[in-house]
């Protein structure tokens, strides 16, 4: 098993161990985008916080996967290389987006 299919696991034990919720993903997803936003916030404001934050947005998101039963390192690592065969080009705004369709 890899350290981030551990970690998985002992986030869910830890929500069970302290009475968390495991069973409403839309409460999850709310705290997940509320650490994102203190992450934000931290990062915005030079805050020395700012590590811890992105680790609370990491243990939620992996909180959201083990109980939805997704192994995530698995789907990380295919989305990466996924995302290494795509082709992207700036439109006329200035932004990347993708050159083609997939199949």
């Amino acid at each position: 098993m890899s350290l981030l299919q551990e970690l998985q696991k002992e986030i869910y034990e830890n929500k069970i161990r302290h009475g968390f919720n495991i069973t409403d993903l839309n409460e999850e997803f709310c705290h997940l985008y509320g650490e994102v936003a203190e992450a934000h916030d931290a990062w915005y404001k030079g805050l020395d916080t700012f590590p811890e934050e992105l680790a609370d947005v990491a243990i939620f998101l992996l909180g959201i996967a083990e109980i939805k039963g997704v192994n995530l390192e698995q789907e990380i690592i295919k989305k990466v290389e996924k995302n290494k065969r795509r082709k992207y080009v700036k439109n006329s705004t200035g932004n990347f987006v993708k050159a083609e369709k997939e199949s």
